[in-house]
């Protein structure tokens, strides 16, 4: 067994580390505060190859594992975690649904331009009445005359605003329950599709989220992915992956913290020295700094064997329960290591706090992630 990343590995770590804290670091907290989606960062991110990491140079992707992904990853959310999440969305979800099962014409269509960064991806699965229950689609596709007609909408969408490329499912056959919902590519030039309600968030407020809506929309036949009734499926191997990079994530806003609260306490006097010496807040330390290395162990694992097309349902879904909660609990001992400091903007605890939550939420909450392992567990 080899624990460690490579030398390749970890020269992508340090530059992704190098420009997030050079390029991102400095805008954090004003984005944060305006929800300011960074758009502007896009050229940038696609210079270095973040908006196709995984994905063959074919299509102008930087041909990487999930290794890489996962580093990149946690490197983006150690510093913000709006950023991290962005590129995961991106990623994993939006482009990687086209390339793991769009036909070569779809592919060649719409992936070149998502991973030259020329647009954002979207990604819709979540309803007003369908968010763990995912099998519950009300969105619906009606096949006529050659194109299918969409009628629906999809809520709390990263890049739903800005991104011109957006793959959604919707029901193709009610009698059929999960076995009848089907994906489809949509794009901003398909009239009846359009962007709706930006959301007010707690946290990662810099990363876009919104609502997409489909009003008769005519969406061609030749952008069903797959066959009809494949979309439900679909989409459960590709939180498979997704899982990976929100536990990746998670680490990384984890570790963000954890080094504030270590920072912090070699800074602040108390009772005439750094709080620091004092054993409280040494076995603090010791929990979040143990719980971190546990978190990216577990995720490693799980990136390790997606890159070796190994099952990866059971790993990614315990990375990502382990790490979000991990990044929870860190990110509030942080928050009580900086004490009344850690809940104003003067400090960057809260922020790493607020940001965390959405870890156990997004791709699946916790409680979602239990079932996933337990069925996993089960199976005989």
């Amino acid at each position: 067994m080899n624990f460690e990343l490579n030398e390749e590995q970890e020269q992508i770590k340090y530059s992704i580390r190098e420009f997030a804290e050079s390029e991102v670091a400095p805008n954090v907290m004003e984005w944060d505060e305006s929800q300011h989606f960074f758009d502007e960062l896009r050229p940038q991110l696609a210079e270095l190859g973040l908006l196709g990491i995984i994905f063959p140079e074919e299509f102008g992707g930087s041909e990487m594992g999930y290794i890489e992904y996962a580093t990149i990853i946690e490197e983006l959310g150690r510093v913000c975690g709006s950023v991290g999440l962005s590129v995961a969305a991106h990623n994993s979800l939006c482009s990687n649904h086209i390339f793991m099962f769009g036909s070569d014409d779809q592919k060649k269509k719409y992936l070149p331009p998502l991973l030259h960064g020329e647009t954002w991806g979207a990604w819709g699965l979540t309803e007003a009445q369908a968010g763990s229950d995912a099998s519950g689609t009300r969105t619906t596709a009606v096949r006529e005359n050659g194109h299918y007609v969409v009628n629906g909408s999809k809520n709390f969408i990263t890049h739903a605003i800005t991104g011109d490329t957006c793959v959604a499912v919707a029901v193709t056959d009610k009698e059929k329950g999960n076995k009848g919902i089907s994906a489809f590519i949509f794009d901003k030039s398909m009239e009846g599709f359009r962007s709706d309600h930006k959301e007010n968030k707690l946290g990662m407020r810099a990363s876009e989220t919104a609502s997409v809506v489909f009003e008769d929309c005519h969406v061609p036949t030749g952008n069903l992915l797959g066959n009809e009734g494949e979309g439900f499926l679909q989409a459960m191997k590709i939180l498979d992956g997704g899982r990976i990079s929100i536990a990746a994530l998670s680490v990384g806003i984890a570790q963000g913290a954890y080094e504030a609260a270590v920072k912090y306490a070699k800074e602040r006097q108390q009772f005439g020295r750094p709080i620091s010496e004092f054993q409280a807040i040494q076995f603090k330390l010791a929990d979040m700094a143990t719980q971190i290395e546990a978190a990216r162990l577990l995720t490693l694992q799980a990136a390790y064997l997606k890159d070796n097309d190994k099952r990866v349902t059971k790993q990614s879904a315990m990375a990502k329960l382990y790490a979000s909660e991990v990044a929870v609990k860190v990110s509030e001992e942080s928050v009580q290591i900086h004490g009344g400091y850690g809940y104003t903007k003067d400090y960057p605890a809260e922020k790493y706090w607020r940001d965390s939550k959405l870890c156990t939420i997004g791709e699946g909450t916790s409680e979602i992630q239990r079932l996933v392992i337990a069925k996993q567990l089960l199976r005989s």
